[in-house]
């Protein structure tokens, strides 16, 4: 499957078919998004929002929380306020999501069927990750958003004119719900 992704980018290179995709680095909307990394959102949360390429800038995950106060996320949140110029954040769950309800316990079975050592999950727990809490999922997608929203708006290095609201979108209309 990578070859065919890799030859495909190679006609798409020499065919120019990046010229239509043309933007700064600096997002237009001065927004920024953190959702899920589901595949459903590729093309639809874009289209369903009126955003094309160059528009905001978009942060993914699984479950499109904030894991640790001082994780990839708020670094990407940072960035992007600081050095990038957004001045709005839109956390947006998803309807249907694969994290609602994951149990933790069973992913580390799950990893341990796949040949990760428990020496190894014994060390993750001793570099101080709370390996459970770390792997846990959540019980409904809008308290995940709202808890996400209130961790951002909470954070002492997010500036505190940067407006941060909370949004659910269906996986299968588009329609985005705002929550708060």
């Amino acid at each position: 499957m990578i070859e065919e992704i890799l030859a495909y980018n190679k006609k798409f290179v020499e065919e120019k078919g990046y010229e239509k995709y043309a933007a700064s680095k600096y997002p237009n909307k001065k927004i920024a998004i953190l959702t899920c990394m589901d595949t459903r959102l590729v093309e639809l949360l874009p289209a369903a929002l009126g955003l094309k390429n160059g528009d905001v800038k978009i942060i993914k995950n699984a479950g499109g929380v904030v894991t640790s106060p001082f994780g990839s996320v708020i670094r990407s949140l940072l960035v992007a306020i600081i050095e990038l110029g957004v001045e709005e954040i839109m956390v947006i769950g998803h309807t249907d999501c694969g994290v609602q309800h994951i149990d933790s316990e069973m992913m580390i079975h799950h990893m341990k069927e796949r040949g990760i050592s428990q020496e190894s999950i014994d060390l993750m727990k001793y570099c101080g990750i709370n390996f459970e809490e770390w792997l846990a999922g959540f019980e409904t997608v809008e308290q995940s958003v709202k808890n996400t929203v209130d961790t951002i708006r909470n954070h002492p290095l997010i500036p505190a004119d940067i407006r941060i609201g909370g949004y659910v979108i269906d996986t299968v209309t588009g329609e985005l719900t705002v929550l708060d």
